[in-house]
């Protein structure tokens, strides 16, 4: 089971981050969440090292992590990247979220 989706923007700036000199290829892609942000919780999407209470699953060749207790927030949703004049980074488009910040990182449920 996948939880979550990547579109192929997002895939390619994942695969350019993991080709960069020194990165360390025993981590992994984490998705998770954090209390906080403007809207009560903010994702969490970065590389990191497995942890006991991680499903492993693999996206395409790409090797993730996520919390079992973030499945709940996260289930279902996709992660795109945008490389835009306006806007530049990963975006988030999550079917659990009640409602979601104006800067996208930040959602509630």
């Amino acid at each position: 089971m996948i939880p979550v989706r990547l579109t192929a923007g997002a895939m390619t700036e994942i695969r350019r981050l993991m080709e960069e000199p020194g990165f360390d290829k025993s981590q992994r892609l984490r998705f998770g969440v954090k209390g906080g942000g403007c809207s009560g919780m903010t994702y969490v999407l970065g590389f990191d090292q497995a942890g006991e209470n991680d499903h492993h699953f693999t996206i395409e060749e790409i090797p993730c992590i996520m919390d079992k207790s973030h499945e709940l927030y996260l289930y279902g949703m996709e992660v795109d990247w945008q490389d835009g004049l306006n806007n530049r980074g990963f975006t988030f488009k999550n079917p659990n979220a009640s409602s979601t910040c104006g800067c996208g990182t930040s959602f509630s449920v």
